[in-house]
């Protein structure tokens, strides 16, 4: 008989105690409907198969949603919000399993201690697992606290964030771990079951090498050919030639009278390849690359996070050939604000190492200026490379490249899909390609036709994948929106597109006519009439990445605070451009300087916009638009060009305006045969956009009132409605900005 099965909506586990443990948490009704008890195990169905422990969730959790760890989620290969298949699963105790893992943890866990953290969990060939013990439901005679303390003994405070892969188990499919399993390393003996002498805490300098470089060559897949690498070919043929130099001939620059050394700062935005490009070029080189992650290094204690960099410096010079040490993101371990006293040691051990023969530092970081200035220094990284986001016609590439091995119906234009991602990286589109095989999946799971990804998949995907850059706290979200949405409005539709998207669009066309397009817009206008809406239709219209700021996230009575988060703002938004700042009532947080009692917080966010929008740094695919109904208060040095510098003045709808807004807010409310909507305009004289859509809500209400089973609005539903909807458009402040407008014209 077929066991049952449920698709349900992934979520992230908000439970800390479940974290990295390999447990889904379902609402008891699920587990009901699967014929399945607490602590059970379940097969979970992503883009790839993985099982887990199931429990009853807890709290306000939704029938249709699995609450699941980020490990787990990233072995079934989706993000948040997408579907899975749950599954009842029968497991059977593992007799051997092997695992794979960073250089610290199999040098300094033995088998037994190994295999005591592991106990209880369920395994999957290929999935990541941690090394925290699964205590929630521990197994008889279990003893968590001996275990984490023999952990934290043998790697110390890392041991909580260290993943292993599942590389083999006997039987195969889902298994449990259990007192009889025999757990070894990848490429090491098998050690018995009952083994559990403590591990050695200690290994020799040389053995450590050793093993950090075998790591590089048997843990990683090989690289991607450099010819692969889309839109970076000018950056890898140079860092390719400078490491032909420092290794295939130094007796060149000898003669030239200067030495091989080299040192590299590789800069870019999070999730654009830079490692990826390092290995490549390496590779090509015929070098090999050691790579050590920085943030892991920089949660450890002084003592191991020294011991750990001359580690991955002995294993890097110590091999056969040359060899190049990656660090990636090193504002991590070596950052430019308060670096910790071991920084300093650090930097002389790099310094020492880049004058040893053949030894190359490669460093890369996302936040550049957040880098330890000293590491810019000439006896360290003296070199720096930058990669930049790509732009339509990279990601076109990049997608043909990620697809190319992977069933995909004929006729996807890549090139729409490109067009529909600004801002994302190689490893968005990597996300996205997951997200639409999923689906591909799902709709071709009663079917017996060849499963194949469509467009419309990878386009579906778009609603759960979102750039690395942009985060859901300050996204405006469209919900489909466009221009065309917006009723009348002509002549503010047209300003908008001109001053926002025909700069981001068209950029050759200013550049071939010898102009700067415009930095900024201003759109002012009294309250309730749609200026937030319109900037949600642009950014749906344009397909832009939209960051949504309110006066309360810049202003921070600490100084320096708020410049800094505007830089970060700007420096974000550079990152998911082409992109639009949307800053919402911004006479709040830009009003004139000097004349304000907030210790001069507002002068300075006023002084970083100023310096944001028209520094020395250009800005590029990024056009930033204020909104506010009191224009008067805004600085003024903010608006002259260069900055904000176009005044869109978005008048109160007339009566034709505001009849297509009560037809645009009727549109899924029945109206009866004597409601006539150009006769109800025309006498709304005063009433703003938010008005009108009020008054729609409240007459449905009101027929509501009358009986629950109302099937349609009446006009005498309206006209009771305007009893307790009324105009709030002020004529003194349209007056006052009717003049205001006149003055800017």
């Amino acid at each position: 008989m077929t066991s049952p099965q449920i698709a349900l909506t992934i979520r992230h586990t908000p439970s800390a105690l479940d974290s990295r443990r390999g447990v889904v948490r379902l609402h008891p009704e699920v587990l009901d409907a699967l014929g399945l008890h607490a602590w059970d195990a379940v097969r979970l169905t992503g883009a790839r198969v993985s099982a887990a422990l199931a429990a009853p969730a807890t709290g306000e959790t939704a029938p249709g949603v699995v609450l699941v760890d980020d490990v787990t989620m990233a072995n079934l290969g989706v993000t948040e919000g997408a579907e899975v298949v749950v599954a009842p699963c029968d497991v059977t105790v593992a007799r051997t399993v092997t695992v794979s893992g960073s250089r610290m943890a199999s040098m300094s866990l033995n088998p037994g201690t190994l295999r005591l953290a592991l106990i209880g969990k369920v395994l999957t060939v290929g999935d990541a697992v941690s090394l925290l013990p699964q205590d929630l439901a521990p197994a008889p005679g279990a003893d968590i606290s001996a275990v984490r303390g023999q952990l934290s003994r043998a790697i110390g405070a890392s041991w909580t964030s260290e993943l292993l892969t599942v590389t083999a188990t006997e039987p195969s499919g889902p298994v449990a771990v259990g007192q009889s399993t025999v757990v070894s390393w990848r490429g090491a003996p098998a050690a018995p079951a009952a083994s559990s002498e403590a591990p050695s805490a200690v290994t020799p300098a040389p053995v450590a090498a050793e093993i950090v470089a075998e790591e590089a060559e048997e843990t990683e897949e090989a690289p991607p050919p450099i010819a692969d690498l889309a839109g970076q070919g000018a950056v890898a043929r140079r860092l390719g030639e400078w490491i032909d130099l420092a290794f295939h001939r130094p007796d060149l620059l000898a003669k030239l009278g200067t030495s091989g050394k080299l040192g590299v700062l590789l800069s870019g935005p999070e999730g654009v390849g830079k490692a990826t490009l390092v290995r490549s070029v390496a590779h090509a080189e015929r070098v090999r690359v050691v790579c050590l992650a920085a943030p892991t290094v920089a949660v450890l204690e002084p003592d191991a996070a020294l011991n750990r960099v001359a580690q991955a410096v002995e294993a890097t010079v110590s091999g056969d050939g040359a060899g190049v040490l990656l660090i990636t993101d090193i504002d991590a371990l070596l950052p430019a604000h308060q670096p910790p006293p071991v920084a300093t040691v650090i930097l002389d051990r790099l310094r020492a190492a880049l004058g040893r023969e053949g030894f190359a530092l490669v460093a890369t970081t996302a936040r550049s200026e957040s880098v330890d200035p000293r590491l810019r220094g000439v006896d360290l990284l003296d070199r720096e490379l930058m990669l930049g986001l790509p732009d339509a016609r990279v990601r076109t590439e990049l997608l043909r490249i990620l697809l190319r091995d992977t069933p995909v119906e004929s006729g996807v234009d890549f090139g729409v899909i490109a067009e529909r991602t600004p801002g994302f990286v190689a490893a968005d589109l990597v996300a996205l390609r997951r997200d639409a095989a999923l689906r591909a999946a799902l709709r071709h799971r009663d079917d017996d036709a060849e499963p194949r990804i469509a467009e419309q998949d990878l386009l579906d995907a778009l609603e759960s994948v979102r750039p690395i850059s942009m985060s859901t706290s300050d996204t405006l979200a469209t919900g489909g929106l466009t221009l065309d949405d917006v009723g009348d409005m002509t002549e503010v539709k047209q300003s908008l597109t001109e001053a926002v998207l025909w700069p981001l669009r068209y950029p050759d066309s200013f550049s071939r006519l010898g102009v700067a397009p415009p930095r900024g817009v201003l759109l002012y206008g009294p309250p309730g009439n749609g200026k937030t809406f319109l900037v949600r239709a642009l950014a749906g219209t344009g397909a832009l990445n939209v960051f949504a700021v309110k006066g309360a996230e810049l202003m921070d009575k600490w100084v320096g605070e708020s410049e800094r988060a505007v830089r970060e703002l700007f420096r974000r938004a550079a990152e998911a451009g082409p992109s639009l700042i949307f800053l919402d009532e911004v006479d709040a947080f830009a009003p004139r300087r000097g004349q304000s009692s907030d210790s001069g917080v507002s002068d300075r966010v006023v002084a970083a916009l100023l310096t944001e929008l028209d520094g020395v740094e250009p800005l590029r695919d990024v056009v930033v638009l204020g909104a506010t109904n009191r224009p008067e208060l805004v600085d003024t040095a903010l608006l002259r060009p260069g900055r904000l510098e176009r005044l869109i003045y978005v008048p109160p709808p007339d009566a034709e305006a505001r009849a297509a807004i009560l037809r645009s807010s009727a549109r899924n409310t029945p109206l009866a045969s004597d409601v006539d909507i150009d006769e109800l305009a025309a006498s709304l004289d005063g009433y703003s956009a938010a008005d009108c859509a009020a008054l729609i809500r409240e007459a449905a209400l009101t027929a509501m009132r009358e009986s629950m089973e109302a099937a349609e609005v009446t006009a005498t539903h309206l006209a009771k409605a305007r009893d307790a909807v009324r105009p709030s458009l002020d004529p003194a402040q349209l007056a006052a900005l009717e003049a205001y407008a006149n003055r800017n014209r």
